[in-house]
């Protein structure tokens, strides 16, 4: 099969090679999966330059992809013979991900793609769909609560705006420029606000005519949470997935202990198996009964892999950058 795959950590154009590897047979419980479209995370880059290290001999990078169920391990239905599916979690303590021809991974990980999607979009639906569904839907129903989703323009951000919005929440975005704040209100947000040029905290409580914040969907928390900490309500969730500019979060902990604040971290990969199930099951119902909006920045076909990888580290680009497997 061909395949892109690198054998030490280090910069996209050092260490991506493309080429030859041999085809993967199912085992037991797993399926055989022919993709047609592999999903580039920034967790994807960041493994590649260093975040994870390489499990011997070689990784094949990217978790999120979409394709078609070719063969089936012991003990998996027949009947899954060539269904369309999106994967997720497929690199994750693997040494094989989505950017190849093939991909093998048990049965629960290739969830069904309507034939609605392509397979470019079904590549969208992994990480930052079950981030964003995980961060909105943990602590409860948030019909009629009012939901900030910080980087509202960003991968994750866009469908917490979308999936809020049809779970029935009032959802305000935050971005960093009018032409994030366009993507995000195209999402569904009720309201934007531009922290660069405006107060959050302040314009936040005017947009809830002071009732304030029940949830929060951080992709910046230590960074974020000073300015929006005094919007929040008692009972506030915050739900974060990243805070790379603060690793180490300072707390004002008694202002927030006296609102009975919850934090919750999300890491997509070793979510409970309870929380998956009911992701997928979610996320099937929301294409079936609602819009999804994916956006899709870049296609590369799979041999400029390096490529991808450049445009997703530059963060230069507002959407979702696909490799094209032939």
């Amino acid at each position: 099969m061909l395949a892109a795959w690198y054998e030490r950590n280090g910069p996209a154009r050092d260490v991506l090679r493309v080429g030859e590897q041999p085809d993967p047979l199912p085992g037991k419980g797993e399926v055989r999966v022919r993709l047609r479209a592999s999903g580039l995370n920034p967790s994807d880059v960041k493994a590649r330059g260093g975040s994870r290290p390489v499990i011997p001999p070689r990784v094949i990078p990217n978790s999120d992809g979409a394709g078609t169920i070719d063969r089936v391990g012991a003990g998996v239905p027949r009947k899954r013979l060539g269904e369309r599916v999106w994967v997720y979690n497929g690199q994750w303590q693997r040494p094989s991900g989505t950017s190849a021809q093939y991909i093998v991974l048990p049965s629960a990980q290739a969830a069904p793609l309507p034939k609605k999607l392509s397979y470019q979009q079904g590549a969208c639906l992994g990480i930052p769909v079950m981030t964003a569904h995980r961060s909105l839907f943990a602590d409860g129903p948030i019909r009629n609560r009012n939901v900030l989703v910080t980087g509202g323009a960003g991968v994750v951000g866009h469908y917490a705006v979308q999936l809020a919005r049809w779970a029935g929440a009032r959802v305000i975005a935050s971005v960093s420029s009018g032409a994030k704040a366009a993507h995000a209100k195209k999402a569904g947000a009720h309201a934007v606000i531009d922290y660069r040029t405006e107060d959050l905290g302040r314009r936040l409580r005017e947009l809830t005519d002071g009732a304030g914040i029940d949830r929060v969907v951080d992709v910046e928390f230590g960074a974020n949470l000073p300015a929006y900490a005094e919007a929040l309500r008692p009972d506030a969730v915050v739900a974060t997935y990243a805070s790379m500019k603060a690793p180490e979060p300072t707390l004002p902990f008694y202002n927030l202990m006296r609102l009975n604040f919850t934090l919750r971290m999300v890491f997509v990969y070793s979510m409970p198996p309870a929380a998956k199930a009911r992701a997928l099951a979610d996320i099937a119902r929301w294409i079936a009964t609602g819009r999804p909006k994916f956006a899709i920045a870049a296609r590369f076909p799979l041999r400029e892999v390096v490529a991808a990888h450049e445009l997703v580290e530059s963060g230069d680009k507002v959407g979702h950058v696909i490799l094209d497997i032939p």
